[in-house]
């Protein structure tokens, strides 16, 4: 029994080996065929005009189909792993997106002035300014109700030309130095203002003193860390006064290609966007700091523009290039004013009656209202 299971084995072995001769021959066989396959490169005959044309096309053809595959329809960039890589197909698929862009933009033009007088109208951008949500205050000017609350409140001796303004700018207890250079400017842009120091007396001190030396207005400029961020505007001698917050204050050295200091003329005053009641009191408040009738000779603007309740204060100067043409020059300063709270009567922190405060939780639920 041993003798014949040796024999099977050796059997077995020998089977085994002569497959893998066999096996290695055959390999050795394609090799020996895939050698003999090779052969000498042919030297290629001379391109003639119609096989250049043919090349070209050839050409255009495989850079149309590698643009396709580039960019197929459901392309992502942020799927592509390398760095270097994004960022070279990013910058790609935005060039070819401005490119489309630029000739749909150029097709639509030479439609219009193909149609002249019949073309459509232009597609006007949705902003959140054209999509304010409507305010049942917004003042229609020939409102007769508006008129007479206009005609009696505590601004109607100004605009009556009964009174002229006088300012008295003044800080909060121990001003830096960039608070002391805001309120010099600002100085400079209001005629008729006066600096001084606060010496630690209490506004409800300084306002008797103001209305006494005739004064039309008390402005106080705060500040935290240095730096400007608060403003309340008090007219005198009946109120209102209302807090501001102060942002974005840049002085006239901080400003570039800024014109020379300006002159003691009286600036011309512009308000836009002031629609509500409550902005239309706004706008009244900022119209009586300034004399009744502007020197045009000087070609001063002061501008306050209100957009989404922010209050952008500029100080231009112009000039008549032509005709058709007129040039602008910031003087400075600027800053950006948001309405805090508006009171009624004379600044009084505790027992004062405020007709408007910010309510930052319920204001700031829809960002398409707006209070001025």
């Amino acid at each position: 029994m041993r003798t014949g299971f040796t024999a099977l084995k050796k059997v077995k072995i020998n089977s085994d080996a002569n497959m893998d001769i066999v096996e290695a021959q055959e390999i050795k066989g394609t090799f020996t065929k895939k050698k003999n396959k090779k052969q000498k490169k042919q030297p290629t005959p001379p391109l003639t005009r119609s096989d250049d044309s043919m090349v070209k096309e050839t050409e255009t053809e495989h850079v149309d189909m590698l643009g396709e595959s580039a960019f197929p329809p459901e392309f992502r960039v942020s799927e592509i792993k390398n760095k270097q890589r994004r960022h070279l197909m990013f910058m790609k698929l935005k060039l070819e997106k401005r490119k489309q862009r630029m000739a749909m933009k150029k097709k639509k033009k030479k439609e219009r002035d193909a149609l002249g007088d019949k073309a459509p109208p232009k597609n006007v951008p949705k902003t959140i300014e054209n999509q304010r949500i409507y305010d049942e205050t917004t003042v229609n000017p020939e409102d007769e109700e508006v008129a007479f609350d206009e005609g009696t409140d505590e601004f109607s001796a100004y605009f009556n030309r009964l009174t002229h303004p006088k300012v008295l700018i003044t800080t909060s207890d121990r001003p830096r130095g960039r608070t002391v250079r805001f309120c010099r400017q600002l100085a400079t842009v209001i005629p008729d203002a006066h600096v001084y120091y606060r010496k630690g007396l209490a506004l409800k001190k300084i306002i008797p003193q103001c209305v006494a030396r005739g004064f039309t207005y008390l402005m106080v400029i705060n500040e935290d860390r240095k730096v400007p961020n608060g403003m309340v505007l008090c007219h005198l001698p009946d109120g209102p006064t209302a807090h501001f917050k102060v942002s974005s204050v840049r002085l006239r050295k901080e400003m570039k290609r800024r014109g020379k200091d300006p002159t003691e003329h009286s600036p011309e005053v512009i308000l836009n966007n002031f629609t509500t009641r409550l902005g239309h009191s706004i706008g009244r408040l900022f119209a009586a700091l300034f004399p009744h009738d502007p020197q045009f000779v000087g070609r001063q603007v002061a501008t306050f523009h209100n957009q989404r309740d922010f209050i952008f204060f500029r100080f231009h100067r112009y000039i008549f290039k032509n005709e058709q043409r007129v040039g602008i020059q910031e003087l400075g300063p600027r800053f950006t004013l948001k309405l805090r709270s508006l009171q009624k009567g004379t600044f009084d922190s505790k027992f004062g009656e405020y007709e408007w405060i910010l309510k930052r939780h319920e204001n700031d639920v829809c960002r398409r209202r707006f209070n001025l």
